[in-house]
């Protein structure tokens, strides 16, 4: 895959997941309740309300207010369980899993 990975569009569906459009045609919802937990520039967003006010920034990808975004490849291995070239290198060189 040469192009790179982006997010066309995104829907809240509850909780702490969203249903994701990607440039590829393929879709899929992610739960990103271990980021919110994890990350303390996420905090604000354990609040569901300000959670679900996610917009797409200029990569595109998921961003919020509070300066808390991900990254469109990760968005991509969560929601199709395919992993990216990126994501692939990740893995293999700081053991980060998807």
């Amino acid at each position: 895959m040469s192009e790179c990975i982006s997010v066309i569009e995104a829907r809240y569906v509850g909780d702490y997941r969203i249903w994701l459009q990607f440039n590829t045609g393929e879709s899929g919802v992610v739960d990103l309740s271990n980021l919110v937990f994890k990350f303390p520039v996420a905090a604000p967003l354990r609040e569901r309300s300000e959670f679900a006010r996610f917009y797409l920034d200029e990569w595109p990808t998921l961003a919020w207010t509070c300066g808390f975004d991900v990254d469109p490849e990760y968005l991509y291995t969560l929601a199709t369980g395919n992993p990216t070239y990126e994501t692939a290198i990740a893995q293999q060189t700081h053991g980060v899993t998807a």
